[in-house]
């Protein structure tokens, strides 16, 4: 079963692939997908429809354990305030083993409604 480790919060959730309920935010198994099902708070305000930056996350390990990434994708993640190499939207980047992704400082709102 893979697992998503969130830093700098530091919390795992392992899954079944293929077996999360869909909150229909993002893509199905993506990074914000598992982030919902676990009730952790991942930004993402245009409903994760790869419109925004706001789900930006830097991949630490297992970069090759994420779909590839589209040319959408490509194209938005490139505008997100400290773009990097393994820079991923977490409502695109379906999860297919164990990652570990960082979510920016500028990224994490913890006033956001219903947190």
């Amino acid at each position: 079963m893979p697992k998503v480790t969130f830093l700098p919060a530091n919390v795992t959730f392992e899954f079944e692939e293929g077996k999360l309920p869909y909150k229909e935010h993002g893509l199905p198994g993506s990074l914000l997908d598992v982030a919902m099902n676990n009730g952790f708070h991942l930004e993402h305000a245009c409903g994760g429809s790869c419109a925004c930056t706001t789900c930006h996350v830097v991949v630490k390990s297992g970069v090759n354990n994420l779909s590839e990434m589209e040319d959408d994708e490509m194209d938005r993640v490139e505008q997100a305030a400290d773009f990097q190499l393994n820079s991923r939207l977490g409502c695109q980047a379906v999860v297919k083993g164990d990652v570990t992704v960082h979510i920016p400082d500028w990224n994490r709102n913890y006033v956001s409604e219903g947190h």
